[in-house]
């Protein structure tokens, strides 16, 4: 095998190998020289076939992954080397990614990804974000952890150990570029949430760097702290829900992340993260707050209701019973728990409304309300309908409604109305209703959650 000298810089900033300072009469300094030496001269494999060598099964476990010991390296045979390039995409400066690095194959659209454990904090010092570095993966472990591919070395302990930070140089080194480390520019894989969470595409994304587009924090989390603490204070780990639309995942703080006052804006924008996944979960990590891009402001909500505290008074709701018994309650389940819920049951005929507090578009031109919705067991002669009027009398029965034809769950899965404009009533007071009926010996259940009026101006 052909083995050059051990690399004579340290990652991010060269060392000086070589300097010598002379006294001359013109006052003029020699530079020091610096030098860069690459440890392997070549790769001699892509990571997409070394990761193809790993041969593992689906874990959803750290210790059924069944990880893979590659194959030592023999110094009496020639071309046994297990050498590949990577660019390193994540940063532990934020106190993310503690103890591991995420790299790529490529710089730009790359085909695989893998995490390497290294026993050792600040990466970002010798690791930072675009460094080009070389792997011996020879003598390595390579399997899934938490589902993730990961690579690491032989440990008592664990299935994946990390790499001991006395013999880092062992496996993993620098690419010169001239005298220095070569540093390139990452550039993220613009996707959708759903090709992230999608178990067709999602695991070809992991650990490699992507950029969502259009995506905003969940209503309920607007105005919080990025991070929560616990009951002293401290930080603790953290998930954030962010949608594009197309889905939604979690973007995830470690309770090492950095400090910060960082709060969920009324905005929308980009996000860049590495991503992850946590058994079946797939999740996004930020390097910093830096990676959250957020400056498009949202339009203003006028109602955001997910019946969290189990009060229709809180938020100015009315519920009306015309007809039988049952009338709209809640129920410990919904999207997320609790919900609004109704069921008419088999005693008699129902006919039962939930009306929301009065609702001001003046000085809006553009206005839309959302809801999702629940249902459940089989019955004729029942439904959920939702309407708006900007002339409530305080009886529904004399009051003129306009219907919204928003899409209502068929099944026990929830399902969301989709965007329903309300331009029709700009410059107006409104009130939106949801009516439940049901004929006697028959009746749906249905929950209702999530109901959202936007605006802008």
């Amino acid at each position: 095998m052909n083995i050059k000298n051990i690399l004579k810089i340290s990652f991010g900033a060269a060392a000086l190998v070589a300097t010598q300072v002379s006294c001359v009469q013109d006052d003029n300094w020699d530079a020091p020289e610096i030098t860069c030496t690459n440890k392997w001269d070549a790769p001699t494999k892509t990571m997409a076939e070394v990761v193809a060598m790993a041969n593992v099964l689906p874990a959803s476990t750290y210790s059924d992954g069944n990880p893979k010991q590659l194959p030592a390296d023999d110094p009496n045979v020639a071309g046994d080397e297990i050498i590949f390039d990577a660019y390193v995409v994540s940063s532990d400066a934020g106190g993310n990614f503690y103890k591991t690095i995420s790299i790529q194959d490529k710089p730009e659209n790359p085909t695989v990804g893998l995490s390497i454990g290294i026993n050792k904090s600040m990466n970002y010092v010798d690791f930072p974000v675009g460094a080009h570095i070389r792997i011996k993966a020879n003598g390595m472990v390579i399997g899934k952890s938490f589902n993730t591919m990961q690579l690491g070395v032989k440990d008592p302990n664990y299935p994946l150990g990390r790499i001991p930070e006395s013999i880092i140089g062992r496996y993993i080194s620098g690419v010169c570029s001239g005298n220095g480390l070569e540093i390139v520019d990452i550039v993220p894989t613009v996707v959708t949430i759903n090709q992230l969470t999608s178990s067709t595409t999602g695991d070809k994304y992991l650990n490699t760097l992507v950029k969502v587009k259009n995506v905003q924090f969940s209503d309920s989390q607007i105005g919080l702290a990025l991070m929560a603490t616990d009951i002293s204070g401290a930080f603790i780990d953290t998930d954030r829900t962010i949608t594009d639309g197309t889905g939604s995942t979690a973007i995830r703080t470690d309770g090492f992340f950095k400090a910060t006052s960082y709060r969920i804006p009324n905005k929308s924008g980009e996000i860049t993260f590495v991503s992850s996944k946590y058994n079946a979960n797939y999740q996004g990590i930020i390097r910093g707050t830096s990676d959250i891009n957020l400056t498009n402001e949202l339009p203003a909500k006028l109602l955001v209701e997910g019946f969290d505290n189990s009060s229709y008074t809180t938020n100015g709701w009315t519920v009306v019973n015309k007809t039988g018994t049952q009338t709209w309650g809640f129920t410990t389940f919904g999207n997320p728990a609790p919900s609004a819920y109704i069921n008419g049951g088999t005693s008699g005929a129902n006919e039962d409304w939930l009306i929301s507090k009065e609702l001001s578009l003046e000085g809006y031109t553009n206005s839309s309300l959302a809801f999702d919705t629940w249902r459940n067991f089989t019955a004729t002669g029942s439904s959920l309908t939702v309407y708006v009027t900007d002339n409530y009398t305080g009886d529904p029965s004399t009051t003129t409604w306009t219907s919204i034809p928003a899409t209502i769950a068929t099944s026990n899965v929830f399902v969301n109305s989709g965007v329903q404009s309300l331009n029709a009533f700009a410059g107006k007071k409104i009130r939106i209703a949801f009516k439940y009926v049901n004929a006697a010996g028959s009746a749906y259940a249905y929950e209702l959650d999530n109901v959202i009026v936007r605006a802008t101006k």
